[in-house]
């Protein structure tokens, strides 16, 4: 599913679009016990109810495609008899009307889903008219298919913060009585997903809040399928790959790694385009070598970095966007900006201090001459090296100064650069 399709689904989720069937679900508490179940047809829930739960569904298709938002494919095996894609095919033709398969689907999620604490399992059953689209994206009164699909929603259950409040039984201002609130959801799923806006039964778009440590144990073992690392994941595991090749030096690697990141940044340039319809850049660990070949990164540290890149990504080689850390991107150009006003600072104080040299003035104030203040016709001003190798001569009958230059050495006189 790209992110067209999957706004064309979200969209959906609006009290005039809506088409929900049914909504099932089954809270759990933390001893992985079932508290109670629910059924409901969702259309003839009250409004508040009503827009609660659809702004559950909407969170479920929220966040970035590839980091909250992983589409996952199953195995051959699962698509077999017994499998967990003929389970999952099974329950969404059944239109959450089959009790003993709704049973099952509570008993998959709460034997594979971690949590240390209350948390409520809510499953909808929708299926959308697909119309047809023509090619400057107009709808038609025609319907391509109807996609019929489930979406899950893992959602904590929390009790609520302690506080005060006004306790109308006892007319006064008390402890505000906490109960249990269901919290925005952790985990979930869309099946099938929507590809190419058809029903794809053979993938399933899964949802995680917290790109960090996403449900791994809910991918493998409730879903069946092979879990896939987010780009967050993948971002901080490329950051530890360069930080290992750096050891201990830790201003060496962020350096590094700044570096390759304005490198990435660079490409990601080059390579963008308004059609989300290309497929998103792959970066091979080839690719991570040339760019390390064009970055001053030591020979042995970069073959490092490149064999670790090619072992960490063995079985999926992550997408541009998914290495491209963007805060590390305006570090970097911070840093950068700091190197160039140091430069241009050292470079004026050169100059000013060749200034001083040309016009003889002392560098302190402590250096500078006491009592009577002479007035010299002429001052020089040069290197330590220099000064012994002044010589007083008679030429042409005027008394001067000689001063050997080399063929590398410039002079400057009264502030005006001299050939020699």
């Amino acid at each position: 599913m790209n992110k067209k399709e999957v706004l064309e689904i979200k969209r959906r989720f609006k009290k005039e679009e809506c088409t929900f069937t049914r909504m099932c679900g089954c809270y759990v508490d933390g001893e992985r016990n079932r508290v109670v179940e629910l059924e409901e047809t969702f259309l003839n829930l009250e409004d508040e109810e009503f827009y609660k739960y659809l702004e559950i569904a909407r969170k479920v298709l929220s966040g970035t495609i590839g980091n909250n938002l992983l589409e996952l494919e199953f195995p051959i095996e699962e698509e077999s008899v017994g499998g967990r894609q003929q389970f999952l095919t099974a329950l969404r033709q059944s239109a959450l009307q089959n009790d003993d398969l709704l049973e099952r689907f509570y008993d998959l999620i709460i034997e594979n889903y971690e949590y240390a604490g209350n948390y409520l399992i809510l499953i909808f059953h929708d299926a959308y008219d697909v119309m047809t689209k023509t090619s400057d994206n107009n709808k038609l009164d025609e319907s391509e298919e109807v996609y019929e699909y489930l979406l899950c929603a893992i959602c904590p259950v929390a009790l609520s913060k302690p506080g005060l409040g006004y306790r109308a039984d006892e007319n006064r201002i008390g402890p505000r009585i906490r109960d249990w609130v269901v919290c925005a959801p952790e985990s979930g799923f869309i099946f099938p997903a929507f590809t190419d806006r058809s029903a794809d039964l053979h993938s399933v778009m899964t949802y995680h809040k917290n790109a960090k440590e996403p449900h791994v144990e809910f991918m493998e073992g409730a879903l069946g399928c092979n879990a896939r690392r987010t780009a967050t994941e993948q971002k901080m595991a490329f950051e530890s790959i360069v930080k290992q090749a750096f050891g201990g030096d830790e201003d060496a690697s962020r350096e590094v790694f700044y570096d390759i990141q304005q490198s990435l940044s660079d490409m990601a340039e080059q390579e963008s385009s308004d059609d989300e319809e290309n497929a998103p850049v792959v970066l091979t660990a080839e690719n991570i070598g040339e760019i390390m070949a064009e970055s001053d990164i030591p020979e042995t540290a970069a073959a490092m970095i490149e064999e670790s890149y090619r072992q960490e990504f063995a079985d999926e080689a992550p997408a541009l966007s998914h290495l491209l850390d963007t805060k590390a991107v305006e570090a970097a150009g911070k840093i950068k900006q700091e190197k160039e006003l140091v430069q241009k600072v050292a470079v004026l104080e050169q100059q000013l201090e060749d200034t001083r040299m040309l016009a003889g003035l002392p560098e302190t104030e402590e250096d500078a001459p006491t009592g009577d203040i002479k007035t010299y016709d002429v001052i020089l001003r040069v290197k330590p090296e220099k000064a012994s190798l002044i010589k007083s001569q008679v030429i042409n009958g005027q008394k001067c100064l000689v001063i050997p230059m080399e063929e590398n050495e410039h002079a400057a006189i009264n502030g005006v650069n001299t050939t020699v």
